[in-house]
């Protein structure tokens, strides 16, 4: 493949409300867009920089366009750049550039049937008891039966026990970002257990969570703890499950392979994603289909989307449009 063209767009979207977690609050979503072409047909993906991980906007934008003149196509793009949103960018722009210049979607390049339409979390910022509780209700109400709650540690159990009281039907996953402690995460625990809670998203520290092995009330998700096929090992038997990220993995190509190999270690499969555009979405698609749980509703908590972007219909996402991606 001949060296491909890279340009960077940097986007500003509006959050339709504060989006809060554990680590704080933000009120819109800036991304960074990878361009990767020969002149004729261009690629896009997308990515969104994490400070958690000591990721800037202006770092990516810089390893990004740091391969300018080196470009050349996926494989070589693993050791090009480590794990991480630059070459999620980049990884995606090339799928979505392969599978325009071979008139074939990106899902028969990966390998994979047409791809199917998927049930989505639906995300509940972190608030109080009360205010969560009538979040939840109203997005039940709109069609969305599975709900992913953002929490924070002291006070979970009330928010908790109010949410279900509020939603009886709802099925829930809960995301700590971390944010509990040792001392708590018993008592947590059981009242996760008792809600009929499904999943728990990282509820300690990466590196400090060596309390979760042994029995478990409730499956435990790795998020944090957890970023491309080089961290499964560790693991251990603290995890039932993972979270996939196309950010975390640094692209499709990596993420696929990760979550072949984390099926044949017994771990379950969640599909997430940050708060950006369908066109972040849409790659994470493929890794959606036969996934235990889907959480794609980045779009869902913007303002406004990109067009095209993909349809919700509900929680039901829909394959994308080529126009979008792949």
């Amino acid at each position: 493949m001949t060296t491909l063209t890279i340009d960077v767009d940097i986007e500003t979207w509006p959050i339709a409300g504060p989006f809060v977690i554990s680590r704080g609050a933000k009120r819109e979503a800036t991304v960074v867009v990878a361009r990767a072409g020969d002149g004729t047909i261009t690629g896009r993906g997308e990515c969104v920089p994490y400070a958690r991980y000591g990721e800037t906007v202006a770092g990516v934008r810089e390893a990004i366009l740091s391969l300018r003149g080196a470009l050349r196509d996926r494989t070589r793009l693993l050791q090009q750049l480590p794990p991480g949103a630059a070459r999620n960018a980049l990884d995606c722009a090339l799928w979505d550039y392969e599978a325009k210049r071979s008139a074939n979607p990106a899902a028969q390049l990966a390998g994979r049937a047409s791809l199917a339409p998927v049930t989505t979390c639906y995300t509940i910022s972190l608030g109080t008891a009360g205010a969560m509780a009538a979040s939840a209700s109203a997005a039940v109400a709109r069609g969305m039966p599975l709900l992913k709650l953002k929490l924070g540690g002291l006070g979970d159990d009330l928010r908790l026990r109010h949410v279900r009281a509020a939603c009886p039907t709802a099925r829930l996953v809960v995301d700590a970002n971390e944010a509990w402690t040792p001392e708590l995460l018993p008592s947590l625990m059981a009242v996760a257990a008792e809600a009929g809670v499904e999943l728990i998203e990282q509820p300690l520290p990466a590196g400090a969570d060596v309390a979760l092995e042994g029995r478990r009330l409730v499956p435990v998700c790795a998020d944090e703890s957890l970023h491309d096929r080089a961290g499964l090992e560790a693991l251990g038997r603290r995890y039932d499950a993972v979270n996939v990220k196309l950010d975390k993995a640094g692209g499709l190509t990596e993420a696929l392979a990760l979550v072949a190999e984390a099926r044949q270690r017994g771990l379950k499969i969640m599909v997430g994603c940050m708060v950006s555009t369908s066109l972040a979405m849409a790659p994470a698609m493929l890794l959606a289909q036969g996934a235990d749980w889907v959480d794609l509703d980045g779009p869902l908590l913007l303002a406004r989307d990109r067009e095209p972007g993909l349809r919700y219909d509900g929680a039901q996402v829909h394959p994308p449009d080529p126009r979008l991606w792949g």
